[in-house]
């Protein structure tokens, strides 16, 4: 069966952020905003979520000055 790629919407979904609890948006097709970050950190634990961009950015720097 075949669709028509125009009625296909990029997945999306709403998230908190785990450490300051800001709602941000998250696109499941691989688009992330998060993918565009330099900054690379491992992904999160069991139970917790992803992290906003300025908490991201942060931990980052954090972890970036912890090694020097």
């Amino acid at each position: 069966m075949n669709y028509p790629t125009e009625s296909l919407k990029p997945l999306s979904r709403r998230l908190t952020c785990s450490d300051c609890g800001t709602e941000f948006g998250c696109d499941l097709s691989g688009n992330c905003w998060c993918a565009e970050e330099t900054a690379k950190l491992p992904m999160p634990i069991t139970g917790s979520d992803c992290l906003c961009r300025d908490c991201l950015r942060a931990k980052a720097a954090a972890a970036a000055h912890a090694t020097t």
